[in-house]
């Protein structure tokens, strides 16, 4: 068992032992998703590039992973299978000798 099935099933456990699975359809992931992110994004609001809380980072960053990993498991996505064919195609758009050193969309490289 890799460590992200030991952490998806850590999560299952918690969520089965309070009987949410039957909250956890894939709109209301997607939306607890959306909200944890803006939960972890409002650390940052009115401080510096680097100045949000490392605590309260952790906290707001676990939430947002565990709904990313709740989901990817409702639709019964191998996390490292779909993470490795993103890096692959934003290889493919993101070109090192193009893209290296430069914020531009791939569109404008």
């Amino acid at each position: 068992m890799t460590d992200i099935e030991q952490l998806l099933q850590q999560i299952r456990n918690f969520r089965d032992a309070r009987d949410w699975q039957q909250f956890h359809n894939s709109k209301d992931l997607a939306v607890a998703l959306s909200i944890e992110a803006s939960e972890l994004l409002e650390l940052f609001l009115w401080k510096g590039n680097e100045e949000a809380d490392p605590e309260k980072l952790k906290e707001e960053l676990a939430d947002v992973l565990m709904y990313a990993l709740l989901l990817a498991d409702k639709h019964g996505l191998d996390i490292q299978q779909i993470i490795e064919d993103k890096i692959k195609r934003n290889n493919e758009k993101y070109p090192v000798d193009k893209a290296k050193g430069t914020a531009k969309k791939y569109d404008e490289l």
